[in-house]
């Protein structure tokens, strides 16, 4: 198996890093899922690829219940020490292809930032099995522009020559036939502004909890961390770099009602 599709174990040595610097969803794509998707007080939602629990926050405020389940056991054991004293946070150890859920339990099916590591057919099987009649799906990204700013042009150009699994990995992450195949062909999309300023330390976590960036032992890890020492140096205001991230969010009802 190769290192891109042998994702359940690629993220546990860039926890901390996660938790620490990947940003949030905006705002607004809580609110469409709210309106669009069955997000309500009442909810069960699957929250599939749960990784540390970003997405998961902040769905428990607006669910009965968000079981986040995840094959990656630093992952899950972050999102559990910062989320189990939530009465309606459930952790599950499981993937997209057999979340261990019963059958027609779930009115929400999500995943954030994490569809590009499933086995669509079989995921699809099952978001189907768990969902209930009327359910809905959604898929969420966090994607930075790779142009629009010299800032971007150089952290682009920095990234793809010392990363070699970048476009791999960015090219599945774009997929939407693949999107499609699992949510249905009444999918629609929608994107939302969500920008974010990093110092130095931020930019590099950031950098680093991504699966794509060599880590130490690598021959292209100094050589990157170095070169992004150089591009910050080169752009930053006042100690900070503005990354514009947007926010994506493809949904569909899953299930007729």
């Amino acid at each position: 198996m190769s290192p891109i599709t042998n994702s359940t174990e690629r993220f546990s040595s860039r926890v901390d890093n996660y938790v620490r610097y990947r940003p949030s969803y905006a705002p607004a794509a809580i609110q469409l899922l709210r309106q669009r998707c069955g997000l309500t007080r009442g909810a069960v939602v699957a929250d599939i690829g749960s990784g540390t629990g970003i997405l998961t926050q902040l769905l428990l405020p607006h669910a009965a219940r968000v079981v986040a389940v995840e094959p990656n056991e630093p992952m899950r054991a972050a999102a559990e020490s910062a989320l189990r004293a939530d009465p309606r946070f459930v952790s599950v150890q499981g993937g997209a292809e057999a979340t261990t859920l019963a059958d027609q339990s779930v009115d929400l099916v999500v995943a954030g930032q994490a569809f590009h590591w499933f086995k669509v057919g079989p995921a699809r099987v099952e978001a189907l099995r768990i969902a209930r009649p009327g359910a809905h799906g959604a898929l969420l990204w966090n994607e930075h522009r790779t142009s629009g700013s010299p800032f971007l042009a150089d952290y682009e150009r920095l990234v793809r020559h010392h990363a070699p699994e970048y476009d791999a990995v960015l090219g599945s992450r774009v997929d939407e036939s693949a999107m499609r195949e699992f949510l249905g062909g009444s999918m629609q999309r929608a994107s939302f502004p969500n920008q974010r300023s990093f110092n130095f330390e931020g930019l590099r976590g950031l950098l680093m909890s991504s699966s794509y960036a060599p880590e130490a032992g690598h021959p292209e890890h100094e050589p990157l961390l170095a070169g992004l020492a150089k591009v910050f140096a080169a752009h930053q205001e006042d100690g900070q770099v503005l990354f514009p991230y947007v926010t994506l969010v493809y949904f569909a009802q899953l299930k007729a009602g």
